[in-house]
């Protein structure tokens, strides 16, 4: 009987561009402050849209980050994966040119908006000049499929690679994806999503969704939990991760940040924010059942807070069903209320402010939101000072994909 130890998932680098951060370590500290960027969108095409109010990214020098060549066949959505991975693999400790042995690295991401001003712009030739002035980069900029194809041509990786495509859970399965890969003997995968969706064509495409907050005051637009919950606001930008072998991290010298612990996934249909009570409570269990993982060992929780009141009633009540009374205790926040829901995007931000605050023992605060009508211990106002070595990280989509993730603190120091 083999006695080797089980191979298991950990998270080595963190890549982070977001509208409060262009970098990981701006990111935490503009989330552990609380920081609000919300703001009226200022894209081009944008401003006479019902949507007003977003977290956009702002400062990103594409330019100076992604090489002109791959520049000219890309979305924006990519140039934020892209470069959110390089900055994983630079605080992996990965080198640049790519691994001696290609195939031991994969890349996972999770897709939702794809590259809707890339292909709008080559669109609008097509209508305006003809067919013979859209580019060739068209067939596969606006792709969901584009990030992952580009991040591993660029850095030269041959390992699994794989696309995500299940509403904004997609970032959480995308981590748990990545962790079977490595599980069942891969070295590495380069795993998460960032989107792009403040693009007229893009926006005209959400205004579908009856949960889209249309307030103009950005510090009322997205207050979930609440009782002047009016839906959300979206942003664009999102986190990458390195997710890799621990004894291989291990034996390169690489800081273990934190455990893949567990992973759950329902389905429950779009809009049916009632039943997802019921599927989110089922990923729960899963997740925390794969974890090895009590109940009352979650020390905090990172909530979906979509800002829908059926919706955030039916989290509280699904975090309550598997926690039972250590629901009334364990801490629970939302920084997206600082900066929008990123769609896939979302919960890999969330993932990785959860090893952040596991690091650093502290909970994030929940911006613009103060009068909670729901059950729930929600961390406001400021940070809280916490002992924490496991959070839950939860997350629905609007088309009724339901996820939960688990993650453990790493053993290294705090950075």
């Amino acid at each position: 009987m083999s006695t080797e130890r089980p191979r298991r998932a950990v998270v080595t680098g963190i890549g982070v561009i977001a509208p409060n951060g262009l970098r990981a370590d701006a990111y935490w500290k503009s989330v552990r402050e609380g920081l609000g960027v919300l703001d009226r969108i200022t894209r081009e095409g944008c401003q006479d849209l019902p949507l007003k109010v977003a977290g956009e990214v702002r400062g990103f020098d594409v330019g100076a980050l992604i090489e002109e060549r791959f520049l000219v066949q890309t979305d924006r959505f990519s140039h934020y994966a892209m470069a959110a991975a390089q900055l994983a693999l630079d605080d992996a400790g990965l080198a640049r040119e790519g691994p001696e042995e290609p195939f031991e690295i994969g890349v996972v991401t999770a897709a939702g908006s794809g590259g809707g001003e890339f292909g709008q712009r080559e669109l609008q030739k097509l209508w305006g000049q003809g067919s013979k002035f859209v580019g060739p980069y068209q067939s596969i900029a606006w792709f969901y499929a584009a990030s992952t194809g580009q991040i591993s041509i660029r850095s030269g990786f041959k390992g699994p690679c794989g696309v995500v495509a299940s509403d904004e859970a997609g970032g959480l399965d995308g981590i748990a994806h990545a962790a079977r890969a490595v599980r069942r003997g891969t070295g590495a995968v380069v795993v998460g999503a960032a989107e792009a969706p403040l693009a007229p064509y893009s926006m005209v495409c959400q205004l579908g969704y009856p949960e889209l907050s249309s307030v103009e005051d950005p510090d009322r637009a997205y207050r979930p939990f609440t009782s002047g919950a009016c839906g959300f606001v979206p942003a664009e930008g999102g986190a990458m991760l390195v997710v890799e072998d621990e004894s291989r991290a291990r034996d390169r010298g690489a800081a273990v940040r934190a455990v893949v612990a567990g992973h759950g996934a329902t389905f429950t249909g779009a809009s049916r924010w009632e039943e997802s009570r019921e599927g989110l409570a089922r990923a729960i269990r899963v997740a925390l059942d794969e974890a090895g993982c009590a109940p009352e060992e979650i020390d905090v929780v990172f909530a979906d807070a979509l800002g829908v009141p059926e919706a955030d009633r039916a989290e509280a009540l699904a975090i309550a069903d598997v926690l039972g009374a250590h629901a009334g205790r364990v801490p629970v926040t939302a920084p997206k209320t600082g900066i929008g829901r990123a769609y896939c995007g979302a919960p890999v931000l969330d993932t990785a402010a959860a090893v952040f605050a596991m690091e650093h023992g502290v909970v994030p605060p929940t911006p613009n939101v103060f009068d909670i009508c729901h059950d729930l211990d929600l961390v406001m106002s400021r940070a809280r000072p916490a002992e924490l070595r496991t959070a839950l990280v939860l997350s629905r989509g609007l088309m009724g994909s339901n996820a939960a993730l688990v993650v453990r603190r790493g053993d290294d120091t705090a950075r």
